[in-house]
């Protein structure tokens, strides 16, 4: 079995093909379901973020997995392949084991070390779990890469002096407005992101806090935290005049924010500079309102630039977790490699024939009248009986072979028998946690 990977990234592809590709988080189960159903995939979750969208599946037949996961993308969302073909990467086998831990611990972040990446891989796979997508190798593989990132996280420096998306939106306000003393902020969207930029905004100086979002309850309990002021969201644009700055992450299909309305609110507002930060995929705010006098609007890929001054520090850390995630890769292959069914029927041999030995040789150190062709019908007994134990889940491992569930048949024969890699290493005690 391999795992695949297949997607695009803020490193392969711009915000206007990663928002034609998005998949909302409500509505999951479609998109895993009929993943799932594809001649080559056996596991299926998929990670949609502002900056990247990923498919990880199990499958037998990593080829052909490749080429419908590249087709089901571009099908799914009324796309033509050729619009998607150059901008997607794919992986398997241990290059998908080590893009994957690379993601979790935030080496491919566009920050990297920031920490959003590994909560928005936990929500992906908590879907997969509630739409019973995943199985034996995706939930031991995604728990692996928890545990890794909490490894790279704990073992590194990479995570000081933090930074995240909301921090960029605050340096390029800074850098727009001089100070921020005195500004007004207001939030489209009560998630984390909205949160996160709230506490930065209000760290940097800024005297009020508007919340809008659709849900009025979670904006007021935003609002309230920061000692702001909630906003109906059937009405905010109508108190735009009042704000200097505003940070929009909703999960709206169009523009919550039209290039008309802003061109109004501007002038309202005497033309005092605005400062409009878009970090929505698809986007919130009409892009056509960057062409507006005093109007500056940014977009997630604009903060990538401001970014990489506060990540300089974090490159030598960097290099520190490609070590430790290299060491993990390692390990997971073996556990993975130990699922197929020939070294397991070999192991499984190997650990009964020990046992036998074992039982042989106290035996006949105890009756020491014996002949030699007693202790040879002694040993060809017990030789029979091991074989004759083993003759039918042999013959069920090897029939189970190419079937959905096999690799599960593999694991619980070699977690019952206790079975281990030459080494010594218990391939399937693996008590990592997330």
């Amino acid at each position: 079995m391999n795992i695949v990977i297949v997607g695009l990234s803020h490193k392969t592809a711009p915000v206007e093909i990663r928002e034609k590709v998005a998949f909302p988080p409500s509505a999951m189960e479609a998109p895993l379901q009929q993943m799932l159903k594809l001649p080559s995939v056996s596991e299926a979750v998929i990670v949609s973020t502002c900056n990247r969208v990923e498919l990880y599946v199990i499958s037998r037949q990593p080829d052909a997995a490749i080429i419908e996961l590249k087709q089901f993308l571009a099908d799914f969302h009324n796309l033509k392949l050729e619009t998607l073909q150059d901008h997607l990467y794919d992986f398997e086998g241990a290059a998908a084991i080590k893009h994957v831990l690379r993601v979790a611990s935030s080496l491919d972040s566009m920050m990297i070390g920031e920490p959003q990446i590994l909560g928005q891989i936990k929500s992906a796979y908590g879907y997969a779990c509630e739409h019973k997508t995943v199985g034996l190798i995706l939930n031991r593989f995604l728990n692996k890469a928890f545990s890794v990132a909490k490894r790279v996280r704990n073992e590194t420096a990479i995570a000081s002096n933090a930074v995240s998306v909301s921090f960029a939106a605050v340096e390029l306000a800074r850098k727009i407005f001089d100070s921020l003393e005195n500004k007004t902020v207001m939030l489209i969207g009560a998630g984390e992101m909205c949160e996160l930029a709230a506490k930065h905004f209000i760290n940097n100086g800024v005297s009020k806090v508007l919340v809008t979002n659709r849900t009025f309850s979670r904006a007021e309990k935003l609002a309230e935290e920061f000692g702001g002021v909630a906003v109906s969201f059937d009405n905010f644009r109508e108190q735009l005049h009042r704000v200097d700055i505003v940070l929009s992450s909703t999960g709206a299909p169009d523009y919550v924010l039209s290039a008309k309305k802003l061109k109004e609110v501007s002038k309202m507002r005497r033309y005092e500079p605005m400062f409009l930060i878009d970090i929505a995929v698809p986007r919130d705010i009409d892009p056509l309102a960057n062409k507006l006098d005093s109007i500056y609007l940014y977009d997630v890929d604009d903060l990538q630039g401001v970014v990489q001054a506060n990540l300089k520090g974090r490159q030598k850390e960097a290099a520190k977790a490609e070590l430790i995630i290299s060491e993990e890769v390692d390990q997971f292959c073996l556990w993975l490699s130990s699922l197929e069914v020939k070294p397991t029927i070999v192991a499984l041999r190997q650990r009964m024939e020990q046992i036998r030995q074992g039982e042989v040789e106290k035996t006949l150190n105890s009756l020491t009248r014996l002949e030699d062709k007693e202790r040879k019908a002694i040993e060809a007994m017990t030789s029979a009986i091991i074989n004759k134990i083993l003759h039918h889940p042999t013959y069920i491992l090897k029939q189970k072979n190419n079937d959905a569930d096999g690799n599960l048949y593999v694991d619980v024969a070699r977690t019952l028998f206790d079975l281990t890699d030459q080494g010594g290493i218990e391939l399937n005690n693996d008590k990592s946690n997330s």
